[in-house]
């Protein structure tokens, strides 16, 4: 059974830094693609963030581009979310995901697997 558990959410200044991690399940180390998502409140889902768990290779969106870091441990079996220079538009609550293939960049239809979520609040 896929098990995704997010943590390090929380409420910081417009400015501030917050590290997310995703805890995931042995099942995980198949997935082909792990990713971040946000959804704030009255929006759609939208793509943060994601990491090709075999080449390592990231894909950003413009909006969190050279301010959010990805990263894996599959040793651990745990995937982070650096963020820094957070924006109050970063406000949301953020998804960590896993998919076994890839449709396209940021792709909702790539993912299989689906954590509960962590607010995130970022106040000026």
């Amino acid at each position: 059974q896929v098990q995704l558990v997010e943590s390090g959410g929380g409420s910081v200044q417009a400015g501030g830094s917050l590290t997310l991690s995703c805890s995931g399940s042995d099942y995980t180390r198949s997935s082909y693609v792990m990713g971040w998502f946000r959804q704030a409140p009255g929006k759609e889902r939208e793509g943060v963030a994601e990491i090709a768990t075999g080449t390592g290779g990231t894909y950003y969106a413009d909006s969190v581009k050279g301010r959010f870091t990805i990263s894996q441990d599959r040793a651990k079996n745990m995937l982070y979310l650096q963020m820094n220079d957070l924006k109050q538009d970063d406000t949301a609550m953020y998804y960590c995901a896993a998919g076994y293939t890839w449709v396209g960049q940021l792709h909702l239809q790539s993912y299989n697997h689906w954590g509960q979520g962590t607010q995130v609040t970022v106040s000026s």
